[in-house]
C-alpha cells in the first residue's frame, strides 16, 4: 500500500500513519501485545485471535489466526517469557441479553448472564485461561488450560514468572472478582487465591450494599510488587495486599462514584514516583454516563492514596458532538 492509499486520520499531532494491515480480513481488535516482532491481537467480533509479523513496521502482515471455541471470545491476552495467555469467556456481545449494550455496563453482570444463580443448565461457551507456547512466534501452540466454572475470564495481568492475575466471572458471584493464578507449571495453571468485595458472593448469602444499577465488578488489576491496584468499575479502586498470593486482603478502597460517573478501568502505579494514574472508562454515547476523567493520586502511603489532580479534557474539538 502506497503512502497515498493509507487511511487518513481526522486529527494527528506528532504522529503519522506509516502502514496498514487488515489483519487477514479480520480488522477488529481489542487488545494487542507485541512479542519478538509479532503482534497478537484479540478480536471482539472475529471469534479468536490473530498473529501479525510486524518486524518490518512498514509492512505488517497477517501470519496466523486461531479461532475461539463456539460461543466464546478471546478479546484479551498477555505475552511474556515465550508464553501467551488468552482469556476464554462467554461472547457477551453475541448474547441476546446484551442486544442493548447498555445492559453490559449497568447492574450485576452475573445476574444478567445467569451465573450468579447458575441458571444456565447447558452452556455454549468455554470459560478459562489458555496458555500457549510462542517460542515460534508465528505458530502459537496451546500447552495448558485453567478451566473456571462461570462466565469466564475477562482480563489478565502477567509480566512473567510464577504469578498471573485475572478477573473472573464465577458461578455464585454477582460480577467479576480477582484471582491469583500459579503459573509455576505453565502446562497446568491453577487458581491460588481470590478476593471480592463483600456483598458479591450471592451463593454464600451475601447481599450487595450498592445500587442495583451500579456495576461493581473487577475489570482488572495491575500489580506492583506485593500490591494489586484493582479497577472495580463503579466501585472505583481497590488496593489489595497480595504478599500471600493464596489470601489476598484489602489495604484500602477509594470510590468517587457518585458524584462522578464510575466505570474505573485502569489503575496504573508509577512506583518510582509514588504516583497512581487511574482511568475511568466512557462506555455510553454522548456522555450519558457522565464525564470520565483520568485521576492522579499521591501514593506515598499505600494505605492512603490521595487524589491530587486530573488530566485536562481535550479542547481541540467538541468530541461529544463529534460522534464516530
Amino acid at each position: 500500500m502506497s503512502a497515498t492509499d493509507l487511511p487518513q486520520p481526522d486529527h494527528a499531532r506528532n504522529m503519522r500513519v506509516i502502514a496498514y494491515c487488515d489483519q487477514g480480513g479480520r480488522p477488529d481488535g481489542v487488545q494487542i501485545m507485541v512479542h519478538r516482532g509479532h503482534a497478537y491481537i484479540g478480536h471482539i467480533f472475529s471469534k479468536g485471535f490473530s498473529v501479525l509479523d510486524v518486524r518490518d513496521p512498514k509492512r505488517p502482515r497477517a501470519v496466523n489466526y486461531l479461532a475461539a471455541p463456539p460461543g466464546t471470545w478471546n478479546i484479551h491476552l498477555q505475552t511474556q517469557d515465550d508464553l501467551l495467555l488468552v482469556i476464554n469467556a462467554k461472547d457477551m456481545f453475541a448474547a441476546a441479553e446484551f442486544a442493548d449494550e447498555k445492559a453490559y455496563y449497568k447492574g450485576q453482570l452475573g445476574k444478567v448472564v445467569g451465573t450468579a444463580e447458575k441458571r444456565s443448565a447447558a452452556r455454549d461457551w468455554t470459560a478459562g485461561l489458555a496458555v500457549y507456547d510462542i517460542s515460534k512466534p508465528a505458530t502459537p501452540r496451546r500447552i495448558g488450560f485453567m478451566a473456571v466454572e462461570g462466565g469466564g475470564i475477562h482480563r489478565i495481568w502477567y509480566t512473567g514468572g510464577r504469578w498471573a492475575y485475572v478477573s473472573a466471572l464465577l458461578d455464585g458471584f454477582t460480577d467479576y472478582i480477582f484471582l491469583t493464578v500459579d503459573m509455576s507449571d505453565p502446562a497446568h495453571p491453577r487458581e491460588a487465591g481470590r478476593y471480592w468485595i463483600p456483598g458479591m458472593h450471592a451463593a454464600a448469602g451475601e447481599t450487595p450494599s450498592w445500587p442495583a444499577t451500579s456495576r461493581y465488578g473487577l475489570h482488572h488489576a495491575i500489580v506492583d510488587g506485593d500490591t494489586a491496584y484493582a479497577a472495580w468499575r463503579d466501585a472505583g479502586m481497590m488496593v489489595i495486599d497480595i504478599a500471600d498470593r493464596t489470601q489476598p486482603k484489602l489495604i484500602t478502597h477509594r470510590n468517587w462514584s457518585p458524584p462522578f460517573g464510575g466505570g474505573t478501568h485502569n489503575c496504573l502505579p508509577l512506583a518510582a514516583r509514588d504516583l497512581l494514574v487511574v482511568l475511568d472508562e466512557a462506555v455510553l454515547d454522548h456522555q450519558e454516563d457522565g464525564l470520565k476523567l483520568i485521576w492522579v493520586f499521591d501514593n506515598r502511603v499505600k494505605e492512603n492514596p490521595v487524589s491530587i489532580s486530573t488530566f485536562p479534557t481535550p479542547a481541540e474539538a467538541d468530541y461529544v458532538r463529534k460522534g464516530g
